[in-house]
């Protein structure tokens, strides 16, 4: 996977080390007795702590396009998490470090510090912005298990209420308040729209088609009831049926990659029954409508646009594949040569190769070749190498179960495949 520093990146830091550099001077040095300096680390991982929580709020708002700087929604999310994290973590360590500075003192002294007065609102504002995170938030950092997905964003949406109060908090303390109501604008400015505008800008789509393509797995073909979206290959969308008759996930958003070409009038997204959600639609009803936010995504954004590519794509992973080989076939699509590998169980799941054998077939620049696990075990560097010998040369992307990416990660590093060429997108949680 990619590596380098996006411009998101940059921006993010800049706008995380603002408001410790606007607080700087008036937080004094190190030098000193331990109370002192222990004071100072109190002050900096509260002020870093809040700014991570804010940013952690701004970069969930998922605007289409606005993933890009970052490398992509899922990476987005990932930054998302770890920086919820790392908040979580330094507000632990801000309440600790000032309680253990007034310890010298006296055990009264640390106590009163940590608990004033009420006529003291600003530090109780700061208890209760801790007590949100502890309730709202940590059960989402996969501390009691994997929790469930309907859960796991309601309990986002309420921890809303730790960046509300730490805001509060801070604005009652700090001697500039204006980094304050910039980072705080970013982050409850994003909740704000992702709760209430962007619902209202979804597109409206209705079931032309449920497809079956072998056991659990269909193709739903969607046909836009306006404009539609515009997308790129290897895009996904969040998909939300409103069929009243389903018996799991109706009106409840999931990502599913797009399988169709770019030009392609109609979207099809392929589905593997893999939950509650996935599992109703299988059997949605033809004609209901469907509500569809997006694209997002840049998953076949290269680095190195004059190298050749090798996709690994396997479970319903191969579906921005299929989206790519349908783009390559309408003769639009990247340069230079494609290579697709299928791996799959067996014959029976590879859902698409009949499609994808056409298109090999039809398109100079794309190879098509399948390898069963059944048959073969795991893929090897001996089978890459036999059916694609510059496979090191090219730029690389992987889709597919978490164990065949894990497998294919260490396969392609000990070849002595750069990092920066392999390509991956998962999405746990978006």
């Amino acid at each position: 996977m990619r590596r380098w520093p996006r411009p998101g990146d940059t921006a993010l830091v800049v706008l995380l080390l603002l408001p410790l550099a606007v607080a700087l001077p008036r937080l004094g040095g190190l030098a000193g007795p331990p109370e002192l300096w222990l004071t100072w680390v109190g002050r900096v991982t509260g002020i870093l702590g809040l700014a991570l929580m804010l940013l952690a709020g701004a970069v969930s708002c998922r605007v289409p396009g606005l993933d890009r700087p970052f490398g992509g929604l899922a990476r987005l999310w990932r930054l998302h998490h770890g920086l919820g994290f790392a908040a979580f973590i330094l507000v632990m360590l801000h309440a600790l470090a000032l309680g253990l500075a007034a310890v010298p003192a006296s055990l009264d002294a640390a106590v009163a510090t940590l608990f004033p007065p009420l006529s003291h609102g600003a530090v109780w504002l700061g208890w209760l912005a801790w007590a949100a995170l502890v309730v709202f938030l940590a059960p989402t950092f996969d501390f009691f298990g994997q929790p469930h997905y309907q859960r796991w964003k309601r309990l986002h949406l309420v921890s809303a209420a730790a960046l509300l109060l730490g805001l509060w908090h801070a604005l009652l303390l700090a001697g500039e308040a204006w980094p304050w109501w910039l980072l705080g604008l970013a982050g409850l400015g994003a909740i704000a729209w992702r709760k209430g505008v962007a619902p209202r800008r979804r597109h409206a789509y209705r079931i032309e088609a449920v497809e079956p393509l072998a056991r659990g797995v269909v193709e739903l073909v969607l046909r836009p009831e306006g404009s539609g979206i515009r997308h790129e290959a290897g895009q996904f969308v969040y998909l939300s049926p409103l069929d009243e008759s389903l018996a799991n996930g109706r009106g409840e958003e999931h990502p599913y990659t797009i399988a169709s070409a770019p030009s392609d009038g109609r979207l099809r997204i392929g589905i593997k029954d893999l939950g509650d959600a996935s599992h109703a639609l299988q059997t949605v009803a033809p004609e209901s409508r469907v509500l569809i936010e997006g694209p997002h995504g840049e998953f076949f954004g290269r680095r190195f646009p004059e190298r050749d590519m090798l996709w690994l794509g396997g479970g319903i992973g191969i579906t921005p594949f299929v989206g790519g080989a349908r783009d390559l076939a309408t003769g639009a699509g990247p340069g230079g040569h494609v290579h697709l590998f299928y791996l799959a169980h067996d014959e029976s799941r590879a859902y698409y190769g009949q499609d994808l054998e056409a298109i090999a077939e039809r398109h100079a620049g794309f190879t098509f070749t399948t390898h069963f696990y059944r048959d073969l075990g795991p893929l090897t560097e001996t089978f890459l190498r036999e059916h694609c010998p510059d496979f090191t040369e090219r730029e690389i992307y992987l889709c597919g179960p978490p164990a065949m990416n894990a497998h294919l990660q260490r396969l392609l590093a000990g070849q002595g495949v750069p990092a920066s060429r392999i390509h991956s997108e998962v999405f746990d949680f978006l």
